[in-house]
């Protein structure tokens, strides 16, 4: 136990606030890369919507997560 946490609940908290800022962090990037290259509108939201897809499926896993938990 660290800090009156276990490992499980550190793991846990790690995956759900590190990867979700890792995943604000990725975002501002791939806007930062849309900017630079003045990729327009369309092109923004390709550079979104091939770069930020897998994010999709990370958000969606705790999506369901959370509806199964509720019944």
């Amino acid at each position: 136990m660290i800090f009156g946490l276990t490992e499980a609940q550190i793991a846990g908290f790690g995956l759900t606030f590190g990867v979700g800022a890792f995943i604000l962090y990725m975002l501002f990037i791939i806007g930062h890369l849309a900017w630079e290259s003045k990729a327009g509108k369309f092109g923004t939201f390709v550079i979104f919507l091939g770069l930020a897809f897998g994010m999709v499926g990370f958000l969606a896993k705790y999506l369901i997560q959370w509806v199964l938990n509720i019944k």
